[in-house]
């Protein structure tokens, strides 16, 4: 009897405990709905933006620095994890030859010590912006994407736009669909490839554009939206490793004008070119004494580059031989020597002659180059 009394208040106390703990489990604290959604949310992609100037940071009485362009817009808090670095703080065109082999080495460098980075924003001035988005397309040689981005009115203006085109560019950075399709330019919503895009008018804020081919995507209110990609080698199949080059050899741009002479071609030599380009009128056609120029470089061995001034087409390359052992025809008189730079630019042109001269001076060489980029 006293055996099972013991027992029955045995069980009770142990009932009681499992109440009292049961209560206190109850009254612990519920974890809010926003914790958990915190806790559970993937982390943001990270970002890092280069700034160079421009003027999306021209401010009247005093530049931005690139940590307040970061932080005038306060949406990037919501697509990326933004990190900021002034490289420079200058108009485009003030920057140097070398100083672009720095920013695409320092470019390469964030690449390869964060393997986790998901891409890069570059901002510039737009006077000289194709010509850097360009240079970095040949030259940083990773997947991720690169993006170059300004402005067209400065933050003191009414209708600043640089803002939205630091957000765009930044979405494009953070976008898995912008690995692999070279170096990108993005402004006014637009994303177009480094290779073809250029700056059309000197004031609207629609200026860039890829004439013939046209953009590659655009940055909408839900999503980035891809339709091409870029053709030609570039980023993680090119050839050129900023590494390995010290200086860029000197390379002029001439423009084909009714009478143009030839003069200044040589004298462009004499100095120290190491290569020109021609922007010739519609396909190829040269004026004046400019013949004699490119004869004088051919004997000093001075590469000349045909491009058009037209703004579009194509600067077709040296017909192949018929067969075995056949001359490769020549180029028709009053015709620049080519090597053809299809259709680049003249001054993207020589971008890449720049680049290519640093491996070769070899013409069938330089004209494989420019046929592959």
């Amino acid at each position: 009897m006293r055996k099972r009394s013991i027992a029955l208040m045995l069980c009770l106390l142990a009932g009681a405990a499992s109440v009292v703990h049961g209560q206190a489990a109850t009254m612990a604290p519920p974890v809010s709905a926003s914790a958990q959604a915190t806790a559970q949310a993937p982390a943001l992609p990270r970002v890092r933006l280069v700034a160079t100037g421009g003027t999306i940071s021209n401010r009247r009485g005093g530049r931005l620095t690139a940590d307040e362009i970061v932080a005038s817009v306060p949406a990037l808090a919501e697509v990326a994890d933004v990190e900021a670095e002034q490289f420079a703080n200058v108009a485009s065109s003030q920057l140097t030859l070398e100083q672009w082999l720095d920013i695409a080495r320092r470019i390469e460098q964030l690449f390869r010590e964060d393997p986790q980075l998901a891409g890069v924003v570059v901002t510039s001035g737009t006077d000289t912006l194709e010509e850097l988005a360009y240079f970095l397309h040949l030259t940083v040689r990773d997947r991720r994407p690169v993006v170059v981005t300004g402005s067209m009115r400065n933050p003191s203006q009414v209708g600043y736009e640089g803002q939205a085109n630091l957000l765009a560019s930044v979405r494009v950075a953070a976008d898995a669909g912008a690995a692999g399709r070279g170096v990108l330019v993005v402004l006014n919503d637009e994303i177009n490839g480094a290779r073809d895009v250029t700056k059309t008018d000197a004031l609207r804020l629609h200026t860039f554009a890829s004439r013939t081919f046209g953009a590659l995507g655009v940055v909408d209110t839900d999503r980035v939206v891809f339709r091409r990609t870029a053709e030609g080698r570039h980023t993680t199949a090119s050839e050129f490793d900023v590494a390995a080059i010290t200086a860029l050899p000197r390379v002029d741009v001439f423009m084909v004008y009714q009478g143009a002479p030839g003069d200044l071609l040589k004298a462009a030599i004499d100095f120290g070119a190491k290569g020109l380009v021609i922007a010739t009128a519609g396909a190829g056609a040269t004026s004046g004494t400019q013949g004699e120029g490119f004869a004088y470089a051919r004997e000093k061995g001075v590469p000349v580059v045909a491009t058009t001034r037209t703004g579009s087409g194509r600067i077709a390359g040296p017909r192949r031989p018929a067969g075995p052992g056949a001359a490769a025809p020549q180029d028709p008189p009053g015709m620049a020597p080519r090597i053809a730079a299809g259709d680049l630019s003249a001054v993207k042109a020589r971008i890449l002659l720049m680049l290519a001269l640093t491996k070769t001076s070899d013409s069938a060489d330089l004209q494989r180059m420019f046929s592959e980029y």
